[in-house]
């Protein structure tokens, strides 16, 4: 007998929840397209939020000596910028902690000199004395500036009580990236009663626009003692001290000096001996190169690079392995860091366009240019171009890579972006059918990005889409994302919308996976005792991951119920009870460690517990210790202990250590894995310019010890000379040692 499904009530439910996945999807995506119309408008006509804090910034004609003791006369006649306002632990009020800060320039430099009353009078905390600290670890003052007033990029400068100096560029409106190193001096005294910052900015240093007189500034100030955060302009509490939104008025009494020419030459020098103890051969290397930098206008850099080194750059740190995708790693090397954000930025963690880190880490780079700024207050523009050598041992040919990004400023503060990506093989070493599907001949990505900021920054978010091009139609395929998030200082909510075709190839991106649709939805709560002098502040988040194929069929998801504590001593405490479900869609080894692989299409569920707590910064022994117990594949169960060990005799020694421990129990042929990462570091700073670092790591997962030391001298300003060690043993059944010794001399020639 015949049965027609399509009468049957079940089966015609089955049969419709694609349908009904696919219309939640389309209204997740109308919803979030609805919200951005409607924070569009609400940007409009928006204004500057503290445009009335002002502060007066004039020439002087007398010399000041920078030496932290602000005993010149150019300081007599300077407006102060004073009366701070506190942001934590509470943001209605005025800050206890009593700041005050004086600026003036002449026709080279933009002077700055800052005192903080240390009242009551008590320790400074500072974690060492090596340049761009942690934040929240260190007594500090940070200075941000909006050349172009646009609340969107800037630059930041500072240091920490005990002179440590902090620059950075920004970029997305309150982002500071530390890895730009610029040319500029500052000096540091101390009482017990107060500490003096006094600090020269070259107008060479910064990028701004001819003939504007006003510039955005702000101020922020970190005291561990009394755990309060402050800033000169009132800021809400929910966000950094670095919103250039919130940022206040800089007027200069006439337009900023030109900067005039504009060029640097640093070159380098290297020699280095490289052992591999299996084969019993050592190999001796010698090798110049360098960058030059020469301003194209104030506001607009190009960078070239000659057969650059990254020997200095640290080694990663390792991690545990359970997951099913690529692992992402950041990236360290210096002549990708400049102006990231106009690369890096586009698309989210895990759908990258760009990722530099595909470029050159395996081949040696040949060159590289870059032109990167601002054109105006509202265009900024990202071009790169890097080539890199072949490898004969693998057959890799020579490759060239290309990013070029527009960035338009529209309304108050959100941008549109334009990105386009391209990778070109050349110079085949043989041009077959096989060779080309190892080695495309090109990889391209083209696409556009919406960036939201509400003028007061309660409303976040981003849309996007990219095309992918590839010699055959296995890489022709595109990506599409939109989310909005809504943060005030009690509520946290939103909603993500992701989807990637099977298609859409990435090779200079980073997207670990394809063929999916994912919904990311939030939701979270913070309460705020009035009569508790140890808890600032609590509360629950909730947060669901659900990922479907194709047809709309769920694959898998994670949904989190989260308890946070957050201490008036800037210690917390969270709790997350985990739901998870998984669909295998390719084999998988549950332990990474070899063992047999779990089949394509096995269904999995468990619940966990994971708990976590972070200790305050001001005690000279701190730590972060947590757990997770509870379930996982196979109906096994996974237990694992992480913990983060320092102490400090400051501001000269920071010792550091990383423990995990993990044990998996799952039915045979898996039965017990069980393996420890241990890492310890040793963070010696002789001086602000003399500094040693040394980094052991064992892995027991993936068999690997490693041991890289690093001595650094800044024999000049944004001059160097690196030794570095390092040591690679993996253990059996690999067994294989090398050994690295690097010298290298950087010096930097400025006009």
């Amino acid at each position: 007998m015949n049965i027609n499904y399509s009468k049957d009530p079940k089966k015609l439910a089955k049969s419709n929840q694609p349908f009904k996945r696919r219309l939640c999807f389309l209204s997740v995506k109308i919803c979030i397209v609805l919200f951005f119309f409607f924070n569009t408008f609400l940007t409009l006509n928006a204004q500057k939020t503290n445009a009335n804090y002002r502060l007066h910034i004039r020439r002087t004609t007398s010399p000041v000596t920078i030496d932290g003791k602000i005993d010149e006369e150019a300081w007599n006649s300077t407006d102060v910028a004073k009366d701070f306002f506190m942001v934590l632990p509470e943001d209605t009020g005025k800050a206890e902690q009593l700041s005050e800060v004086r600026m003036c320039y002449d026709d080279k430099n933009i002077y700055l000199a800052a005192t903080f009353y240390n009242n009551p009078v008590g320790p400074y905390y500072v974690e060492s004395l090596r340049r761009d600290f942690s934040f929240g670890k260190n007594d500090n003052f940070l200075i941000f500036i909006d050349p172009f007033n646009n609340q969107t990029t800037g630059f930041s400068f500072g240091a920490n009580a005990a002179g440590a100096q902090w620059d950075g560029t920004m970029n997305n409106g309150s982002k500071v990236d530390l890895n730009w190193d610029s040319k500029w001096i500052s000096e540091v005294k101390r009482d017990e009663d107060k500490w003096v910052l006094e600090m020269a900015v070259p107008f060479k240093s910064i990028r701004y626009k001819k003939g504007v007189k006003e510039w955005g500034i702000n101020f922020s100030r970190l005291d561990l003692k009394s755990s309060e955060k402050s800033s000169w302009t009132p800021i809400p509490r929910q966000f950094p001290t670095a919103s250039l939104p919130y940022s206040g008025v800089l007027v200069w009494d006439d337009a900023p000096p030109e900067a005039g020419v504009n060029f640097s030459l640093i070159p380098y020098v290297l020699g280095s001996a490289n052992n591999n103890s299996n084969e019993n051969t050592t190999d001796y290397e010698t090798k110049i190169g360098g960058d030059v930098k020469f301003a194209l206008s104030s506001a607009l850099n190009l960078d070239l690079t000659i057969n650059p080194d990254f020997s200095q750059v640290e080694v990663d740190q390792q991690i545990v392995n359970l997951d099913r995708f690529e692992l992402f790693y950041p990236e360290r090397r210096q002549f990708f860091l400049e102006n990231a954000d106009l690369f890096a930025n586009f698309g989210y963690d895990n759908i990258r366009p760009f990722f530099s880190r595909r470029i050159g880490l395996e081949v040696p780079i040949h060159a590289g240019v870059r032109v990167s700024g601002n054109l105006n207050e509202n265009w900024r523009m990202g071009l790169m171009d890097m080539q890199t050598a072949s490898d004969d041992k693998t057959g890799l040919p020579s490759q060239n890579f290309a990013a070029v990004s527009f960035q338009r400023k529209v309304f108050s503060q959100s941008s549109l972006g334009f990105m386009f990506v391209n990778k070109e093989s050349v110079k085949y070493p043989e041009d077959t059918d096989e060779f080309q599907e190892l080695y495309p001949k090109f990889n391209r990505n083209f696409g556009l990005e919406y960036n939201l900021l509400s003028y007061n920054n309660l409303w976040t978010g981003k849309a996007f889409v990219f095309k992918s091009f590839s010699p055959d139609d296995s890489g022709n395929g595109f990506t599409q994302a939109a989310n909005i998030e809504y943060k005030t200082q009690f509520w946290n909510f939103g909603v993500k919308e992701e989807y990637v075709d099977k298609d859409f190839r990435a090779e200079v991106g980073f997207v670990p996976r394809n063929d999916y649709f994912k919904i990311n939805p939030f939701l979270g709560y913070l309460f705020y005792p009035k009569k508790n002098n140890t808890l600032l502040s609590h509360g629950p988040k909730w947060t669901s991951i659900y990922y479907f194929d194709r047809d709309f069929k769920k694959t898998d998801n994670l949904n989190l119920l989260q308890y946070y504590l957050n201490f008036r001593n800037r210690s917390s405490f969270v709790v997350t009870l985990i739901n998870e479900y998984v669909e295998l869609l390719a084999p998988f080894d549950p332990t990474g460690t070899g063992k047999p692989e779990l089949p394509t299409g096995s269904k999995h569920h468990w619940n966990a517990l994971r708990m976590n707590y972070g200790s305050k910064p001001q005690s000279m022994f701190t730590y972060t210790i947590g757990g997770r117990v509870g379930g996982y594949y196979e109906d096994g169960s996974w237990f694992s202990i992480n913990s983060e060990l320092g102490y400090r005799f400051q501001p000269y020694v920071s010792l550091s250590s990383v423990i995990n421990y993990n044990n998996i129990e799952m039915p045979s042929p898996w039965n017990t894995s069980e393996f420890w990462l241990i890492g310890a570091k040793a963070d010696i700073t002789f001086t602000n310019k003399l500094f040693f670092a040394t980094l052991f790591q064992y892995n027991e997962q993936t068999k690997n010890f490693n041991l890289n030391s690093r001595f650094q001298w800044r024999y000049q300003p944004a001059s160097d000379l690196f030794i570095v060690y390092t040591y690679n043993d993996l253990l059996p059944p690999f067994d294989e040692r090398t050994h690295s010794l690097t010298l290298k001399l950087v010096y930097w020639f400025n006009k």
